[in-house]
This record gives C-alpha cells, sequence and structure tokens, in this order.
C-alpha cells in the first residue's frame, strides 16, 4: 500500500453544550450572493485541470459564471457548464436543460410501507436467528454483531507479489460488523427519537474507536432501500475496518493534503465556512453543523454534512455536538422522504482521518464529514442511472444543486407519516 500522513496530531477544541432553553437549530434561507464574497485563489489552477474546450477556470474556479449569472446570457440552470470538485479532483457536467425531457425508461418499485415491526424469520431481529446459527439478543436499542458473510477477514493469507508491474496483488485484511439501529423493522432513522439516533451516533463514535485502535480505515456506511442494495428493511449499517486505505479514502487523503499545503487551512472547514455564507446550495444548519447540496455534486439530492468547527473523527465530538448531529441529521433526513413522500434510499457513509497507525500522526487537513448519495431523480420510480457517458467519460447531472437544494430546503421538517389526517 502506498505510504501515507506524517507528523504529531493536533487536537480540536472542544464546545460545551448550549445554556438551557436555547435552540441549536437554526432555518435556512437562500440570499443573492455577494460579488464581494466571489473569490478566486491565485495560482490555485493549472491549464492541465481543464476540460478541454469548456474555459472553465481550474482547481475550483468558475463559481460566479456557473453559480450567479455571469456575463454573456449565460443561466446555470439553463446552459450546459462543468464544475470541479476539489475533494476527487475531478469535474462534472451540469445538464439542466435535460431534466425538461421526457421520461420513457425504467420506472422503479417504490419500497413496502408494510414492513411488519417484528418477524421472526428476519435475521435483524431481537430473537431471531442468523444464517449463522447465532441467536440475536433481544435488544431493545442498537445491536452490533460481526457480520456472517464478511467481506474482509482478519486472518486471511498474503497473495503472492506477482512476476509483473501489470499483475499485482497487495494483503487486505480487516473485519465488518452490522449495527441494527433500533429493535423495530418498521422504523428507520428520519422516524426515530432524537434519543434513538444519538445512541447510534454513540455507537458508530465506539466502534470507530475499537476498530481504529489497530486499523487505519473504518468506514461507516448505511445502504438504505432495495434500490441501493439493501437486502434488509430493518434499520441498520455495516462498519468495515480495513488493512489498507481504500481508493476514496486515499484520494481524499491526497486532495485535502494539498489544499492544506497550498492554503494553510482544511479544505472542507473552508467549503463550510464559504457555504454558510453563500446560502444558496444550503438544505440545514445548526449552530454546530450544516448540509448542502455540494456545488459538485454529481447524484440529484446528494448532500453533504459538515462540521462547523474542525473535527478530525467521530469520537472527537463532544455531547452538545452529538446531540446537535442527531437533530440535524433527523431534519435532513425527513425532508429526503418528504421529497417524493417514500422512504427515501440512498448509500450515505462517514469519512474522516484515518486511524490504525496514523492516530499519532498529524491529520490536521482532514476534516470529518459524511456523503448521502441517494438516486432519486424525478419521482419515487425514476432514478438516476449512472451509466454510458458518466462510467465511460465523465460524471454528469441534470438539475442543478442550486435548484435541488432550494427544493429540500422548502420541504417540511414534519414527515408525512406523522402528519396530522
Amino acid at each position: 500500500m502506498p505510504p501515507l500522513l506524517s507528523a504529531p496530531l493536533r487536537s480540536a477544541p472542544r464546545r460545551s453544550a448550549p445554556p438551557a432553553g436555547t435552540t441549536r437549530d437554526r432555518p435556512v434561507e437562500a440570499t443573492p450572493l455577494p460579488a464581494a464574497a466571489l473569490r478566486r485563489r491565485e495560482g490555485a489552477g493549472r491549464s492541465r485541470d481543464r476540460p478541454a474546450g469548456t474555459g472553465l477556470p481550474g482547481g475550483g474556479g468558475g463559481m460566479e459564471s456557473a453559480a450567479g449569472g455571469g456575463g454573456g446570457g449565460f443561466r446555470a440552470s439553463e446552459h450546459q457548464h462543468c464544475r470541479y470538485n476539489p475533494l476527487r479532483d475531478e469535474w462534472v457536467l451540469v445538464s439542466a436543460h435535460r431534466v425538461k425531457r421526457p421520461w420513457q425508461g425504467q420506472l422503479e418499485k417504490p419500497p413496502p410501507e408494510d414492513v411488519p415491526r417484528w418477524d421472526p424469520k428476519n435475521p435483524l431481529c431481537p430473537g431471531a436467528t442468523r444464517a449463522s446459527g447465532e441467536v440475536n439478543p433481544h435488544y431493545e436499542g442498537t445491536f452490533v454483531f460481526p457480520n456472517d458473510f464478511p467481506a474482509l477477514q482478519p486472518d486471511a493469507p498474503e497473495p503472492d507479489e506477482g512476476d509483473h508491474p501489470l499483475f499485482r496483488a497487495a494483503a487486505a485484511r480487516g473485519v465488518c460488523k452490522v449495527m441494527c439501529f433500533h429493535p423495530h423493522s418498521d422504523l428507520t432513522l428520519p422516524l426515530m427519537s432524537l434519543l434513538e439516533i444519538r445512541a447510534v451516533i454513540d455507537a458508530w463514535a465506539e466502534l470507530e474507536a475499537e476498530l481504529g485502535a489497530s486499523y487505519p480505515w473504518v468506514q461507516i456506511f448505511e445502504n438504505k432501500g432495495a434500490m441501493m442494495g439493501c437486502s434488509n428493511p430493518h434499520p441498520h449499517c455495516q462498519v468495515w475496518a480495513s488493512s489498507f486505505l481504500p481508493n476514496e479514502a486515499r484520494l481524499e487523503e491526497r486532495t485535502q493534503r494539498q489544499h492544506h499545503s497550498q492554503h494553510g487551512v482544511p479544505m472542507l472547514l473552508e467549503y463550510a465556512e464559504q457555504e454558510a455564507q453563500r446560502k444558496e446550495r444550503l438544505v440545514v444548519e445548526n449552530e454546530d453543523w450544516l448540509v448542502v447540496v455540494p456545488y459538485w455534486a454529481t447524484w440529484p439530492f446528494q448532500t453533504l454534512l459538515l462540521p462547523r468547527r474542525h473535527v478530525l473523527r467521530l469520537r472527537d465530538l463532544c455531547d452538545s455536538e452529538r446531540d446537535s448531529l442527531a437533530s440535524i441529521m433527523r431534519r435532513l433526513l425527513i425532508k429526503y422522504d418528504n421529497l417524493f413522500q417514500v422512504s427515501f434510499p440512498y448509500s450515505m457513509g462517514w469519512h474522516g482521518a484515518p486511524t490504525g497507525p496514523h492516530l499519532q500522526e498529524d491529520c490536521g487537513h482532514w476534516q470529518l464529514h459524511a456523503h448521502y448519495y441517494p438516486p432519486l431523480l424525478r419521482s419515487a420510480t425514476v432514478r438516476k442511472f449512472m451509466v454510458g457517458y458518466e462510467m465511460l467519460a465523465q460524471a454528469q447531472r441534470d438539475l442543478t444543486p442550486e435548484q435541488a437544494a432550494e427544493r429540500l430546503r422548502a420541504l417540511p421538517e414534519v414527515h408525512y407519516k406523522l402528519k396530522p389526517q
């Protein structure tokens, strides 16, 4: 595996909870972007970073023309353009005019609304027998157990090195766990209480600390809905710890380190500050967190969950930040469900500074964040497909991130299932 990271770790300051009777949640209002707020970094981009023929600056510029109107009659909501994703060092094609085209393609089957609260045949339910023969305890909160069909095992033998540089292999060891969020199969995170969501966050942080003591990467992720490959409707996530940094982690390590080296500030900390000022892509925010549809979003209603202060890992969150995280997660997920009045499918996951041997190194260029990647585009039955051009050339999206954020922002924060009839 390639060498990573170096130098002593800096701890981030902790904040106490707000005084009793105050609220940590704030409404989001879209406001015009002042011209003075638009900044361009000297030397941040190079011509080699530009997509050929676009005329867009490399290295993250172009916001004024792409999102603010620009000259020559350009409107981001009507005219195609490319946007740069500095976290992945790649471009996305935005073709907002395509959302008007009629759809005659595949229609997805909406998720079932009649999931039983408890099913003795469901291997994730309390008291049920799993494929391994293990019987689940009658748990009442979160429940963590080893994945019965793990993709990574701790004692796998090492492969041969290979006899040619085009045929390389490397060792892959690790641990895979499953975590049930709640004993009831008919409850998802947006329908759970804040205390129940806080228990999930605490369990995430504990697993990150436990597995991260020895493994360099701990990937927490949730696949929600059959559309995202989830085979069981019971609310749960997976946690995979690996002996190597996966591709996405290595990519974000490189881009965040480079940005910090060039500009002296963590990329996503600066990005959160910019989005908090600009407002146009904000979905929800509170004192400690904000959720945006990223400027470079690929999926239609993709969001990025960011802390306002510099935080490296989940374990570094103080009590008040965990409480406010539970609140903003529920607000976001209620809006997701309310968009098409369906249990909204997505894949989500946390990215933070590497662990294991990197715990004593300087990871100050990292910023904790969560990605939400939902596939639905026009309705509960029409999804975005990443095929053709997206697989062979580069990512492409239809509606703009600003349009997606506006739609999410306008949705109520009371779940459609809980509204008075």
